[in-house]
C-alpha cells in the first residue's frame, strides 16, 4: 500500500465510523513515521485500523463490512481496511503514549494514530509470520529502529513467556549493536 493509498484508507475508515481519529496498528503504520519507501509494507493491500476504545469490536465489524476484504471498496480501489480492535496486537506498556499522530492535506481533518516504529516492530515480531519477519528485518536494515530500544521495550511487554522472549531477542540481534 502506497502512502496515498494509506491516506485514502484512513480517510475512508474515519468516515465509515464517523471518527476524527483512527488507530493504525499494522505495517501501514510506518507511513505515519517515515517517508522512506518500505517495499515490505507496500506489498500489503490492507490497512489494519481500529478505533480506540472499541474493545468489543463493534467498529471493527463495521469497517470490515463497509470497506474490508472483498468489499466494493477493495474492488474499486485495489486495497482495503481490516477492522481490528486496539488489543489485536501484543504491545509493550506505554504504547498509547508513544502513538505518532499523522495528518496530511489528503486526509482533511482526520488523524491517523500510528504505532511508533519500535512498538510496531515488536507487534510484528510477536505475530511472527514470514511477512512479519521480513518487515522487521527491513526496519532494522534501514535503521528505522534501534536494537537497544527494542530490547528495552521487549522487557516491558506483558504476557510473554521466557521462551518467546528468547526468540524475540534473537530476532532483534541485540549483540549486533
Amino acid at each position: 500500500m502506497t502512502k496515498d493509498q494509506f491516506e485514502h484508507a484512513v480517510r475512508a475508515a474515519a468516515a465509515v465510523v464517523n471518527a476524527a481519529e483512527v488507530l493504525v496498528i499494522g505495517s501501514q503504520a510506518v507511513h505515519g513515521s517515515t517517508d522512506q519507501l518500505i517495499p515490505e509494507a507496500e506489498r500489503s493491500m490492507e490497512a489494519d485500523i481500529a478505533v480506540l476504545g472499541d474493545d468489543e469490536g463493534v467498529f471493527a465489524d463495521v469497517l470490515d463490512g463497509a470497506i474490508g476484504e472483498l468489499s466494493m471498496f477493495q474492488e474499486t480501489f485495489g486495497f482495503y481496511v481490516q477492522g481490528v480492535t486496539p488489543n489485536t496486537a501484543v504491545l509493550p506498556r506505554g504504547w498509547q503514549e508513544r502513538l505518532v499522530r499523522y495528518r496530511s492535506a489528503a486526509m482533511g481533518e482526520v488523524t491517523a494514530l500510528c504505532l511508533e516504529m519500535h512498538d510496531l516492530w515488536l507487534a510484528k515480531a510477536v505475530a511472527g509470520r514470514q511477512k512479519d519477519r521480513e518487515f522487521c528485518a527491513a526496519l532494522l536494515d534501514r535503521g528505522l529502529v534501534r536494537r537497544t530500544v527494542l530490547v528495552e521495550r521487549l522487557d516491558d511487554m506483558p504476557g510473554l513467556d521466557a521462551g518467546r522472549r528468547a526468540i524475540l531477542r534473537a530476532l532483534i540481534g541485540e549483540d549486533r549493536e
